[in-house]
Parts: structure tokens; C-alpha cells; sequence
């Protein structure tokens, strides 16, 4: 596979249209508190939230997991993580699935103070004193290749004074334009007692639910100058962007249903930027992945899962 076409690129920005697989309605996330993300732009188009940059990240490390064999997908078995096990040595959870990463409390809040004191040894840096992002990056690539896409923010004081932390290289959201209420509702019933006590569940309910129409489409942003910035190599960077481009294909190849009401299927791909660019195909990254993880492997983790235990 072909990167060449990269290599000055600042980044790599692709809109993904999408549309519902039935009817044009559709069901966006919700807030506590707030329910629907609606909002403006300047020039006054109506907009929906359909899925946050947070959401969207655990789906692009999602496509990554085999939870039957509970490891990674095949293409990129190999690639290093963290994985947390209880007193039975059962695995309860692992730095892919954590929704902070190297910086779960599953991982650094234990009994079992291996691992922090060997993140505080090899990142050598107490509370005060200069941050070497760089030799972050390269703990992280030891460790959890993961945290080096989806950012991480070790928020321990006795690290760096929690001053260790590295933003998003990937970034994901889904939103709508020109979007509509499209209100509906309906009665949950109950056909032996429907003036029955609705307060445990007895009785008829009746409920409103608002859906959306509009064109709805995904974005994603693969920022290429942080990955060059961690000062990795050449080798660790076609691994990254291959992984990036891996992420993002398999997520917009797959079946995509958020939730019960929100049931999209891809319409279009394009690449906004660089020019020229075209997203390679699912096969043609997970052919590539393999070779690459094997390139790099002298620079994980031996072996490539490291266990922490958890009580």
C-alpha cells in the first residue's frame, strides 16, 4: 500500500454521507438534561448531533475487538495493550475497551502497583520538570498503541504532576443539516389492568418521542503532523496511519446502528483532503497491517499484553 501521497500532508480530512437504511427518520444521541443536541449555523441552517466525538471514538476502537476470542481482530493481533485480570486471573477489561485508556482506574488504581511504577520509571519525570511528550509516545507505543490515536490524559499527580497528556489523532462526529421534528409517540399497554399503578409498571403509559429527517453526514479527521510530531519513525507512522485508515474503513463498511431508531448505511465517500487521495479498501488494509505490526514489533512490549491485576 501506497502512502507516499501523505507525506507532507498536514492531515487527512473524509465525509462519509449517510442516510437511513428504512424511510428518512432517524434518532440522534441524547443528553442528560439537554435530549437532543440541536443547534445554528451562522448562516442560520438548522443542525443536529447525531453521534459525539466521544461516542464516535469508542466505535472506531470498537471495530478493533473481537469479543468472542477477547483479543484483537485477526489483521491486527499483535499490537500491544493492557489488559486487567481479577484474583481468579480472569480478564475483567484491557486499555482498548477502557474508555480512558492507559488511564482507567482499572489500571492505575489497583492493588498491583507494577505497571504504575513502571510507567513513572520509563517516563522518568516527577512532579516537576520539562514534559517530554516524545518519550511519551514512545511508552505509549510499548504499551497501548491505542492511547497514541485516541488521545490520553494520565491524570495521576504522581506522573508528571498529571501533566501527561496527548490529544486526539483521530477525530469522528456525525452530524445532520436542514434537519426537522418529526414527532411521534404511541401508548405502552396493558390489556388486564389498564388504569393499573403505572408507577411499578402496571397500566396504560402513553409517551412522546421526537426523530429527525435531514442529510445526515460523518466526518473524520486523521491529524498526520501529530503523528509525525511524536518522532516515532517512519515505520511507526505507516503503522499509525494505516491503523487510522484501518479504523475508519472498517467502521464505515460495517453495519452501523447506534441505536434502536437509528439504523444508517453509507451513501458516499470522499476524501476532502489531500487531493488525490483515495481511502484504500478494508482488504487492502488488512493485508498491509500485519507486515507493518511485524516491523514494529521490537519496539512493544514483550509479550504484547501486559496484565495488571485488579481487586
Amino acid at each position: 500500500m501506497d502512502l507516499s501521497s501523505l507525506k507532507t500532508a498536514p492531515r487527512i480530512l473524509i465525509t462519509a454521507e449517510l442516510k437511513p437504511v428504512l424511510g428518512t427518520r432517524f434518532q440522534p444521541t441524547g443528553f442528560p438534561d439537554l435530549g437532543a443536541a440541536t443547534y445554528k449555523t451562522a448562516e442560520g441552517t438548522s443542525m443536529l448531533l447525531v453521534e459525539s466525538a466521544q461516542s464516535m471514538a469508542n466505535r472506531l476502537e470498537a471495530v478493533c475487538w473481537d469479543s468472542v476470542a477477547n483479543d484483537w481482530v485477526s489483521p491486527i493481533r499483535g499490537l500491544p495493550l493492557v489488559a486487567v485480570v481479577d484474583a481468579d486471573k480472569k480478564q475483567i477489561t484491557n486499555s482498548v475497551l477502557e474508555a480512558h485508556r492507559l488511564n482507567s482506574p482499572y489500571i492505575l488504581e489497583g492493588k498491583d502497583k507494577t505497571f504504575v511504577d513502571t510507567l513513572k520509571k520509563e517516563l522518568g519525570v516527577e512532579k516537576e520538570g520539562r514534559v517530554d511528550l516524545r518519550k511519551l509516545a514512545s511508552v505509549l507505543l510499548k504499551y497501548d498503541v491505542n492511547s497514541l490515536l485516541h488521545g490520553i490524559f494520565i491524570a495521576k499527580s504522581d506522573i508528571a504532576g498529571g501533566r501527561m497528556r496527548v490529544p486526539r489523532v483521530i477525530t469522528a462526529f456525525i452530524e445532520a443539516s436542514e434537519v426537522n421534528v418529526a414527532a411521534s409517540g404511541g401508548v405502552k399497554n396493558d390489556a388486564v389492568n389498564p388504569a393499573g399503578d403505572t408507577k411499578k409498571g402496571f397500566g396504560n403509559v402513553p409517551f412522546h418521542r421526537d426523530e429527525f429527517t435531514g442529510k445526515i453526514k460523518a466526518f473524520f479527521n486523521i491529524d498526520l503532523a501529530q503523528v509525525r510530531g511524536y518522532g516515532l519513525g517512519e515505520g511507526v507512522e505507516s503503522l499509525l496511519i494505516t491503523l487510522a485508515l484501518y479504523k475508519v474503513r472498517a467502521l464505515l463498511d460495517a453495519p452501523f446502528r447506534p441505536r434502536t431508531a437509528c439504523d444508517l448505511v453509507v451513501d458516499k465517500i470522499t476524501i476532502e483532503k489531500p487531493e488525490g487521495f483515495e481511502l484504500p479498501s478494508l482488504a487492502v488494509l488488512e493485508k498491509a497491517l500485519p507486515s507493518l505490526i511485524a516491523a514494529n514489533a521490537a519496539r512493544f512490549a514483550k509479550p504484547a499484553t501486559t496484565t495488571v491485576a485488579f481487586e
